[in-house]
């Protein structure tokens, strides 16, 4: 239903794309929207982030997918996305 497609939650968390730079920019002490090209790579360039946000997105009938996690290296951290939308970063 197209009315429908603006509208947002506020309960609703932010995309985990945008949660993994929020939480690499606060690692380094930065605001996320400094995490740009040049001084750091785009997430894009590591990731696909519609892919990682759809991953783990509830399923269209409201079901959790399974469990898991995903681990990559984004601006010199390792990152860690769990299934929960727990997100890891470590040196």
């Amino acid at each position: 239903m197209l009315l429908a497609a603006g509208k947002s939650d506020s309960h609703e968390r932010p995309p985990l794309s945008y949660r993994i730079i929020a939480a690499v920019a606060e690692k380094e002490g930065v605001d996320p929207t400094a995490l740009e090209p040049p001084e750091y790579d785009s997430l894009y360039e590591v990731l696909n982030p519609e892919a990682l946000d759809s991953l783990f997105a509830p399923r269209q009938n409201g079901a959790s997918r399974s469990e898991g996690y995903v681990e990559f290296v984004y601006a010199g951290y390792d990152v860690t996305v769990f299934s929960d939308g727990t997100i890891d970063v470590a040196e």
